[in-house]
């Protein structure tokens, strides 16, 4: 969900921002148009915008891009003073040795082209450049984060629709289950335990996974009750290797994250060999948890086109966690692989 500024954008805007220091000097300094066609006007005043552009470009790619989006703000004011001294050795390059190689002229005299008196004459000459690109960097931030916003809310619509279609009288769905369960109960434990499983799956589809953020807890034991209905279906034939390590009561993370990986495995694995083994292991600390999944595949199908739902629970991760989480798949030799890192909200 990360969206990047066109670098064209850049170029489009300096262009105007030189039209504009132009037209400026012609309209409010009453500077004649013969001075500004002259080509030592044209030399110092592209130069000039040159240098501006480069600091410009370097502040929004490097400094704004390390401290201010990740709200390092002091490290970001330090940064400042060495964009200032950047602009100054730009300027110095572009009019005082590429221009004069050119044009035969400078544009500072013999004895202003002295360092001391160059760096202090032109160092807040370029906080234009500083200025200007995290003014750009903040505003298409801004844009970017309202951008996902719209996109996730409409997506949350979509979900709420399909889950709304899927709703079918949920309460008569439980009420009939719940009655199953009281038959069975006398007749057989197993059966109706099972039922018993499946209820509260549904229930917790129906109920939960709309919601933005689920308890740790109650998705472990969706997973769990999940693993328990397939195990039902696969009979003897499931060689799956499911376990979860640490601690966990009442922290949240994102809704029905966990269960797209274990969804997967159940989807596209093969588990009728115990030399072909799937595996999902959950592992909780103190601040994060991981998930990782691993299964063999059938040859010649192409695991990663299966994934609009990886797409879309990528995008989910990026807007709620930011940069704080780490996603990553691997296919191989018809295996499978996924890692899941996120941080636990208490």
């Amino acid at each position: 969900m990360k969206s990047k500024i066109p670098f064209y954008y850049h170029i489009v805007f300096f262009f105007l921002l030189l039209l504009t220091y132009v037209l400026w000097d012609i309209g409010l300094n009453d500077r004649r148009i013969e001075i500004v066609m002259n080509g030592m006007y044209y030399w110092t005043t592209v130069t000039y915008m040159l240098a501006v552009f480069c600091i410009y470009l370097l502040n929004f790619y490097f400094f704004c891009k390390w401290f201010l989006n990740k709200k390092k703000l002091l490290f970001y004011l330090l940064s400042i003073p060495v964009s200032l001294l950047l602009f100054t050795a730009v300027r110095y390059f572009l009019q005082e040795v590429v221009m004069y190689n050119i044009t035969g002229e400078h544009n500072y005299y013999e004895e202003a082209r002295e360092i001391t008196y160059y760096i202090k004459d032109n160092f807040f000459f370029g906080l234009p450049a500083v200025i200007l690109s995290a003014l750009t960097f903040l505003f298409w931030q801004y844009q970017t984060t309202q951008h996902q916003n719209q996109e996730l809310l409409l997506e949350n619509k979509k979900a709420e629709f399909q889950m709304l279609k899927a709703q079918v009288s949920p309460h008569f769905l439980f009420n009939t289950l719940n009655s199953f369960y009281s038959q069975l109960i006398l007749k057989d434990d197993k059966m109706a335990d099972d039922i018993l499983v499946l209820s509260d799956l549904l229930r917790y589809v129906i109920t939960e996974t709309d919601k933005d953020e689920a308890i740790l807890s109650k998705e472990i034991q969706f997973i769990q009750n999940y693993i328990h209905l397939q195990k039902k279906r696969f009979e003897d034939q499931l060689f799956l290797d499911f376990s979860v390590e640490g601690d966990y009561s009442n922290e949240k993370i994102l809704s029905s994250a966990l269960i797209h990986f274990v969804e997967n495995v159940f989807k596209h694995g093969k588990f009728n060999k115990e030399e072909e083994k799937a595996s999902i292991s959950i592992r909780i600390k103190e601040d994060f948890l991981e998930i990782t999944t691993f299964n063999y595949f059938n040859e010649g199908e192409n695991y990663s086109s299966t994934g609009i739902g990886f797409d879309n629970l990528t995008k989910r991760l990026e807007y709620t966690y930011k940069d704080q989480f780490i996603l990553e798949k691997t296919e191989e030799n018809n295996t499978f692989k996924t890692y899941l890192k996120i941080p636990l909200k208490k």
